[in-house]
């Protein structure tokens, strides 16, 4: 498969992942089923916008990051796209022309100046400065104590960067999610992230590719909880025939370890692209994070083509998606 088709698989299918999510994110899993079906949902339905196939800050800061690593692959780049991202959350439309503003393409297009519930932690940590990533295990100085999913659901493109080196996308994932999260949990689990992407886009198969993950992992201090997660993640997938009771037991997502195993599990589980998906939205807990996280395992695994159509065609954000993709490799 080229590597053309897994990069548009990733980002699209990340994209796909959380817009399908998304509006049903903070409902439990009785009231999915009582509104939708003994199923779930089974495609795009209306968000709180009165619109369908809507994406939220997940697909945003991802672009972002595509962005800044387009231009140079350091931490203080991205931390300037992800300053531009909050531009768009702070402001109604494009700055004109006479008002000074950040660079970027990104920040030019209009359609991502809309808020989708981003996620506190990530506001509050690019309003502060950021010095530099903390020494290895010890909380970082920003937001030290948050470790929710706003690191994982922005860090597969650290892993879509060729040679595919996962050791390298590790590290850099690792020390930009310190950009707005200091827990050690937060930003080992956004490393292990895109290491398993980079093995991936390598041929790679998942399990395996989080096997390694799990190797970068050991070495670190606090690594535990994202180390339990994922091998959790693999226990169930093992286990028996998947369903949302058993997603369930890995938690509600809504921090970056459970964010993290949920879609590992979801994308192991189902070899369905398009079951993986829905499997990994219906949920009681962050459903467009675990879709978001899912979706960009599935698209880099089996590539753009093998996405739905239906869900590719009507997504916001796709011709912009699509940009980057070619761009980034």
């Amino acid at each position: 498969m080229e590597a053309q088709d897994r990069i548009r698989g990733c980002l699209l299918g990340g994209a796909i992942g959380d817009a399908l999510g998304a509006p049903i994110e903070f409902e439990s899993l009785r009231e999915i089923r009582r509104q939708h079906g003994q199923d779930g949902v089974t495609g795009y339905v209306t968000t709180w916008r009165g619109r369908r196939a809507l994406v939220t800050d997940d697909t945003q800061m991802t672009l972002f990051t595509v962005e800044a690593l387009i231009r140079d692959r350091t931490p203080g780049e991205v931390r300037q796209a992800y300053l531009r991202w909050l531009d768009t959350q702070e402001h109604q439309a494009p700055p004109p022309a006479d008002r000074p503003h950040r660079t970027g393409t990104l920040r030019e297009e209009g359609w991502l100046y809309s808020r989708r519930a981003p996620g506190n932690a990530c506001l509050s940590g690019l309003r502060q400065p950021f010095p530099g990533p903390s020494p290895s295990g010890a909380p970082g100085p920003v937001n030290p104590g948050s470790k929710g999913c706003g690191t994982v659901m922005r860090s597969a493109p650290f892993g879509l960067l060729a040679p595919y080196d996962a050791d390298a996308a590790f590290e850099l994932a690792a020390v930009c999610a310190q950009i707005t999260h200091g827990h050690p949990t937060g930003y080992l689990a956004a490393g292990a992230f895109a290491a398993i992407v980079a093995r991936v886009m390598a041929g790679e198969p998942l399990e395996a590719a989080v096997g390694h993950a799990l190797g970068l992992l050991g070495g670190r201090p606090g690594h535990e909880e994202t180390s339990g997660a994922l091998r959790a993640a693999l226990d169930l997938a093992a286990s028996g025939p998947p369903s949302a009771e058993q997603v369930e037991t890995l938690g509600g997502a809504w921090v970056a370890e459970e964010a993290l195993a949920i879609g590992v599990y979801c994308a192991l589980a189902e070899p369905s692209p398009e079951r993986a998906l829905l499997l990994s939205v219906n949920h009681s807990g962050d459903s467009d994070s675990t879709g978001s996280v899912c979706g960009n395992l599935v698209g880099a695994l089996r590539g753009a083509d093998a996405l739905p159509p239906a869900w590719v065609t009507p997504l916001e954000g796709r011709e912009t998606i699509e940009r980057l993709a070619a761009a980034l490799l």
